[in-house]
């Protein structure tokens, strides 16, 4: 080859190179989270973890981190599973319990977006099974807990025994340990925290979507969302990566949690995914990709009633205000649970927090990691 064209190639070659090489750091660029915690602020949020695990004796924790709308960090602690020693991991399968109320808010007002349900009409129009009351009831009552439904006995009469296995194979079934109550109040008139309501909830979207529950939540909140291991606590099933659920008396040892069978409640709490998931569905509400910033912003105003009063709770969320940004989140707790959600979305900004025991307080270790990661002051 003549000199000349050597030259000619070697220059060819080096931009060759050089495009490549330009190439493959804008796509590691890419590839990189648009925003990274500091080396300083992991291990503070290490720190409080590990703290938390300590004084509250829960055998484990997963947590998740979102910054500007995307998961930035995520990370188990402590033990999945005692007996057959088993880390907790972003994986983990946690029960969400009332954290389970905001995945079937999002899903109500979906279909409130599609046209296919009123929020003011009576629940009777897409659930015809449940008796009429003395007042009428609304879908946007029961999903700020104004509907008047009960919620647990104090005595524990009608409802599911503590330790039970008992299984409801229906929306429908699930509808007769409550339909024959009283109401506790005028709709409208006072807030009453329930879980029954969001099974009624359950039994609307069903009338209105005219799909099982499940099978909607599925094709229209999980998916799209990317939560790939979101499903029903499902007791019988055999469930990779699925925790152990624990108790613990205030000065007796750790133990396993009773039984439950939570089908009968499933909309209001009967979940189970993991941190990485439930960060998904901390993004998918960031970036309005379930439901329009309209929509959103409505599940995420406070309810009044009818005397004019905030109840400080929108549809299926939680609704306060605190070091001076306004947060939207929901906690949840039942056997061998404790669980809290929490989004800032003035700064894009979500924590996930699940541990695997009852009566621990997930919630201000939420609150504590997003202070920490916001760098917010008290």
């Amino acid at each position: 080859m003549p000199l000349a064209a050597r030259k000619i190639s070697l220059h060819l070659l080096a931009i060759v190179f050089a495009f490549l090489a330009a190439a493959a750091t804008l796509s590691a660029q890419q590839a990189a989270p648009a925003t990274a915690l500091s080396r300083e602020k992991r291990e503070k949020i290490q720190a409080a973890a590990n703290e938390f695990l300590k004084t509250s004796s829960a055998p484990g924790v997963a947590v998740a981190v979102v910054l500007d709308g995307k998961t930035v960090w995520s990370r188990g602690f402590g033990k999945a599973d005692l007996e057959n020693p088993a880390p907790a991991t972003p994986e983990t399968l946690f029960r969400l319990a009332s954290v389970s109320k905001p995945l079937t808010a999002t899903a109500i007002l979906q279909l409130v977006e599609r046209g296919k349900l009123d929020l003011d009409a009576e629940v009777q129009t897409y659930c015809p099974a449940f008796p009429k009351k003395e007042w009428p009831i609304t879908s946007r009552q029961l999903l700020g807990h104004l509907g008047g439904i009960r919620h647990y006995n104090p005595d524990g009469k009608g409802d599911v025994p503590d330790d039970s296995a008992k299984h409801f194979a229906t929306m429908k079934e699930s509808l007769t340990l409550f339909e024959n109550d009283p109401l506790v109040s005028q709709p409208g008139s006072a807030f009453h925290y329930s879980t029954y309501g969001y099974t009624l909830l359950g039994c609307v979207l069903e009338g209105a979507a005219h799909e099982k529950y499940l099978d909607y939540m599925r094709a229209n909140i999980f998916g799209p969302a990317g939560m790939t291991v979101t499903q029903a606590d499902d007791s019988s099933a055999i469930i990779p990566h699925r925790s152990r659920w624990y108790h613990q008396e205030k000065s007796g040892p750790v133990q396993n949690a009773g039984v439950l069978d939570s089908s009968y409640k499933i909309p209001g709490g009967g979940f189970i995914s993991s941190a990485e998931d439930m960060a998904h569905y901390e993004e998918a509400m960031l970036a309005d990709k379930l439901v329009k910033r309209s929509t959103r912003d409505l599940l995420w105003t406070a309810q009044k009633t009818t005397d004019g009063k905030f109840t400080e709770y929108g549809m299926g969320w939680g609704v306060s205000q605190k070091f001076g940004l306004n947060f939207y989140g929901h906690t949840g707790g039942q056997q061998g649970t404790s669980t809290s959600i929490v989004l800032a979305p003035e700064r894009s900004a979500g924590i996930v927090v699940l541990a695997n025991m009852d009566g621990v307080d997930a919630h201000g270790l939420s609150l504590q990691i997003l202070r920490i990661v916001l760098d917010l002051k008290e």
